[in-house]
């Protein structure tokens, strides 16, 4: 009874916003851009906050950032475009708009690879260690990954199939995105929901497991890409946007599948040879390294 009294208090359905995009004079305000901007000034509180609880200094989380932040998303885009490469150079694409990415389109892939590098080049440039950076950076990326999903419901994409239940979405069927093939009244999955409510509680895992084992060398990191693409997993098999198949399955999910287990053995083998957490952020020198050789008797 108690089950079916909260049921009935669902709405019937979710709403698609009915513009994605306010003009101040002459300029677009896009939610998609915001909703980037928003993901990224929170996860940059949440890792500054982190790497002091580490012991390190809180402006070098911002030096760092400068350069991963440009690398993510020039890395995203790419991913997307490869992976969803008709809307650019099918029959009827446009090239040109592999670069309108205010209109949608990073891939989490290639941001978190490229912008790896970007943080990595950050951290060297600091003079501080990648590992425990991007420990650091962990959690702040899924509220931010969270975060930046709001965008994908103003823009009224990357939804899931047709359903019933009382949480489906509604797409506006004068909207570009609005499949073919489904009756105007059809409500969809609302994939990007269930994206933002997963990152949300593995973010909050992350952060309790981190606490309670000080984990470290890079562990946290890979637990989240391992927690990530749990749920990318089960979510992208719900999606039904365009996308690039590979023996029957999407791109992503073989990516997901990959991805994860690769993160899973790097989360074990690290664990084995480094069970704690380091003692120090900073980089080993030369002269560091030097000093620790023994004199000749």
């Amino acid at each position: 009874m108690r089950a079916a009294a909260l049921i009935g208090l669902l709405p019937a359905e979710i709403p698609s916003p009915s513009q994605h995009t306010w003009y101040v004079g002459p300029f677009p305000i896009r939610a998609y851009a915001l909703a980037i901007l928003a993901g990224i000034v929170v996860a940059l509180w949440m890792t500054t906050r982190r790497w002091i609880e580490r012991g390190g200094d809180g402006d070098t989380v911002l030096e760092i950032v400068f350069w991963a932040v440009p690398f993510g998303i020039v890395g995203g885009r790419i991913y997307h475009v490869i992976s969803s490469p008709d809307a650019y150079w099918g029959p009827d694409g446009d090239p040109m708009k592999a670069f309108a990415i205010w209109e949608g389109g990073l891939g989490i892939w290639g941001a978190i690879a490229l912008g790896a590098v970007g943080a990595w080049i950050g951290t060297r440039r600091m003079g501080v260690r990648f590992a425990p950076f991007a420990d650091a950076v962990a959690p702040g990326l899924l509220v931010a990954q969270a975060i930046g999903r709001i965008g994908n419901w103003f823009n009224q994409e990357l939804f899931g199939g047709p359903t019933t239940l009382p949480w489906g979405l509604r797409i506006d069927p004068q909207s570009p995105t609005f499949p073919d093939g489904f009756a105007p009244e059809t409500l969809f999955h609302p994939t990007f929901l269930y994206e933002m409510v997963w990152n949300l509680a593995a973010a909050a895992l992350l952060i309790w497991l981190d606490r309670r084992y000080r984990l470290g060398h890079g562990r946290v990191f890979f637990a989240y890409v391992l927690m990530y693409t749990v749920g990318r997993l089960w979510i992208e098999l719900l999606r039904i946007d365009p996308a690039e198949t590979v023996l029957g399955l999407r791109l992503n999910v073989w990516t997901s599948i990959v991805v994860g287990l690769g993160a899973l053995i790097a989360f074990i083998l690290v664990g084995r040879r480094h069970p704690g957490r380091e003692t120090t952020l900073q980089l080993r020198t030369t002269a560091d390294q030097d000093s620790e050789v023994p004199e000749p008797s």
